[in-house]
């Protein structure tokens, strides 16, 4: 996502017409439209990989949407591009057009550098304080074998588990997924770690 010094302020009907005819990605946020960068190979990648690791074992009453559909978090306050959505149950739509979830079960974003604090804060924030179906937030990390993973718990607060290294996996308890990392990081040249000692 790129941060311009200066934009228009749009109104969300605003926004989802123009990018409804847009041949470029842009999310929404309080009234500002910003492009989305390009993704890197690596980053492309993980996303394939999560989407089969996913897309393989989800339930009936699961489905998987890609990077090009959007999720709203309220009203006016975020429109957004996830990396992955998974909806348990009957999808339901801002409006008339198929295109902008609003109850996700989970959310996976692949971590960038350029975005890495947005993802972890003010967008995580906005989808976990909007989106009422929201279970669990995964961030992986796009460089190294690291997913981190945020789960709703009854009372409304949430618990932080995450997991490092290419022989360990994480279970996505929600819609009932173990993702394994050597999975998740197939194909992808990792940076070699040193042994210790």
């Amino acid at each position: 996502m790129s941060w311009p010094e200066k934009h228009p302020v749009f109104s969300p009907s605003d926004y989802l017409a123009f990018e409804r005819a847009a041949e470029t990605r842009h999310e929404y946020l309080d009234g500002i439209v910003y492009a989305m960068a390009g993704e890197s190979p690596e980053h492309s990648q993980t996303c394939f990989n999560l989407a089969v690791a996913i897309g393989k074992q989800l339930k009936s009453e699961c489905r998987g949407y890609s990077p090009n559909m959007k999720v709203r978090t309220d009203e006016s306050g975020l429109f957004a591009y996830p990396d992955l959505m998974v909806v348990c149950g009957d999808p339901i739509y801002h409006d008339n057009h198929p295109d902008v979830l609003l109850n996700p079960t989970v959310i996976v974003e692949v971590l960038s550098l350029s975005i890495e604090r947005y993802d972890r804060s003010e967008k995580f924030l906005r989808y976990r304080t909007h989106i009422a179906s929201l279970k669990q937030y995964v961030l992986v990390a796009q460089h190294e074998p690291h997913i981190e993973l945020f789960s709703r718990k009854q009372d409304d607060s949430w618990s932080f588990t995450e997991t490092a290294g290419i022989e360990t996996a994480i279970s996505l308890t929600s819609i009932g997924c173990e993702l394994s990392l050597a999975e998740i990081y197939r194909g992808i040249v990792l940076p070699s770690i040193p042994p210790v000692g």
